[in-house]
């Protein structure tokens, strides 16, 4: 069951899903991740986050740089108690609101950080830098499919300790959309809310309406790493979420077997949740996943597997089962080239975790084993988009879509084409753009024969010249700079 589309916060229950576990299976998960937080253990290496857990009862054992926290039963169901359902996903204007309520789907770009790009004019592989994020982050500004914005790539021509608040800077200056982002430690995180406070017109439309959620990322195996502490904690004292997003590897830093890695996944996001909670009651929490296998005759990690396809529908099922938000890898793919391998690759992923209902699906343009990003991939794959999430919303039986009346009056031996019952309708009916549904003939008069992957090109490109995003607040812009040219002189003094 999942949702068909409407205004932001309407949830209309219909259409097809999968089900994918018995409510059995997912308490036995449940289960297994309460024996290994309270049996096992979770490494710990950030003082702070020591102090909040051993305050609240944990079990903390000390050693030389970092602790083993045991957590009893009670604080995880008293945390997850706190942790709002709902995903309130606010932009800089309502109309860019995203609420995940029910099993309402969308998707987003990018798939972790993408270090190298397709340039779309040269079609030459090469480093992503600024001017990259802007423009994919000005792509999805334009799209309907996507209502929320990952950081797609990084901004590697510019500092690298200072890289997630450029991020930031990229991303909100190109979208009234939320945006979502690793933002890589205490320090980074409040200067990058303090740009989020500047973008919105000041602190107190940003307190009602924040536009931000952080990526934090637990360490497989069984690890909050500094890095993941501080931003958890920075994160839910700033007054906004975090995205909750481990990454293993079957077979490397999590088990061979599947449920085995369901079993360490779940409990690396309950403990972070278990932490955001317990520094700020109530900070939103989106339950994430893009786990995937480590291919052992190739020592790499492929994303376009049937592995990662079904650790995807748990994740949104696990998600479902704690009344958490969900944000799901897929869509993306192992292949170097926006080609037939791609395509295969995306839709493997992506339909099942759309069908299994994830909030969001993130992914669009992931090539090269999420090394590389590409912009015809993004545009094939935005189209696919639409027309999953189509097959998703399933069919809407009532009295008046059943259309007995009309049934009765055209009759046998009739004709629909030219009733006007046709003509209300047709707009209903889904539309190719880059997919192509002419015939040869017209195909070769009309497209001389042009290929999809460069009509999605020239679609990216065609975009990125024309589309204008929603400008910040007055001042903003100024205010943004200097922000950042504050903080590159406090990192490299």
């Amino acid at each position: 069951m999942t949702v068909r589309h409407g205004k932001a916060g309407f949830n209309m229950l219909s259409g097809y899903g999968l089900n994918a576990f018995t409510d059995q299976e997912l308490e036995a998960i449940h289960s297994a991740t309460l024996q290994v937080l309270w049996n096992t253990g979770i490494k710990v290496e950030t003082d702070e986050a020591l102090d909040i857990f051993e305050a609240a009862g944990a079990a903390v054992k000390r050693k030389d740089k970092y602790g083993l926290v045991k957590i009893p039963n009670y604080m995880v169901e008293e945390s997850l108690a706190a942790t709002p359902k709902t995903g309130l996903f606010y932009g800089r204007r309502p109309e860019d609101d995203y609420f995940t309520d029910g099993s309402r789907v969308a998707f987003t770009a990018g798939f972790g950080e993408h270090v190298k790009i397709i340039d779309p004019d040269t079609r030459e592989v090469r480093p992503t830098n600024k001017a990259d994020l802007g423009n994919i982050t000005r792509i999805q500004d334009a799209l309907d499919v996507t209502p929320v914005v990952e950081r797609a790539v990084c901004s590697g021509d510019c500092t690298p300790a200072t890289q997630p608040v450029h991020n930031y800077a990229a991303m909100v200056k190109n979208t009234s959309k939320h945006c979502f982002l690793g933002f890589g430690g205490k320090r980074n995180t409040e200067v990058i809310i303090k740009i989020a406070k500047a973008a919105v017109g000041g602190e107190e439309n940003f307190k009602h309406r924040p536009t931000v959620t952080g990526f934090v990322c637990p360490t497989s195996p069984l690890t909050l790493v500094n890095e993941c502490c501080e931003s958890i904690i920075a994160c839910a004292k700033g007054g906004i979420g975090i995205s909750i997003i481990p990454m293993s590897l079957s077979g490397a830093s999590s088990p061979a077997t599947l449920a085995g890695v369901m079993v360490q996944h779940n409990a690396e996001v309950l403990s972070a949740v278990i932490l955001a909670q317990l520094t700020r009651k109530g900070t939103s929490c989106v339950y994430c996943g893009c786990d995937t296998i480590m291919d052992l005759r190739l020592a790499g990690s492929p994303v376009g597997v049937p592995e990662n396809a079904l650790l995807s529908v748990a994740w949104a099922k696990l998600a479902q089962y704690y009344h958490l938000p969900s944000w799901i890898g897929g869509c993306a793919s192992d292949s170097k080239l926006p080609d037939a391998q791609q395509g295969y690759d995306f839709s493997l992923t992506a339909i099942p975790a759309a069908l299994a209902g994830a909030n969001v699906l993130f992914g669009l343009g992931a090539i090269d084993s999420l090394i590389t990003f590409d912009y015809a991939a993004m545009m094939m794959g935005a189209e696919q988009a639409e027309r999953i999430m189509q097959v998703v919303a399933g069919i809407e039986i009532n009295d008046q879509t059943m259309a007995l009346d009309l049934i009765h009056e055209i009759g046998p031996g009739g004709e629909y084409l030219t009733h006007k019952h046709t003509f209300e309708h047709m707009h209903a009916m889904s539309r190719g753009k880059l997919f192509n549904r002419l015939n040869r003939d017209a195909w070769t008069t009309k497209m001389s024969g042009t290929s999809i992957v460069e009509q999605a090109y020239e679609q990216a490109i065609e975009i990125m010249s024309t589309h204008e995003p929603m400008p910040l607040a007055e001042g903003a812009d100024e205010k943004i700079q200097e922000i950042l040219d504050t903080y590159e002189a406090e990192v490299t003094s």
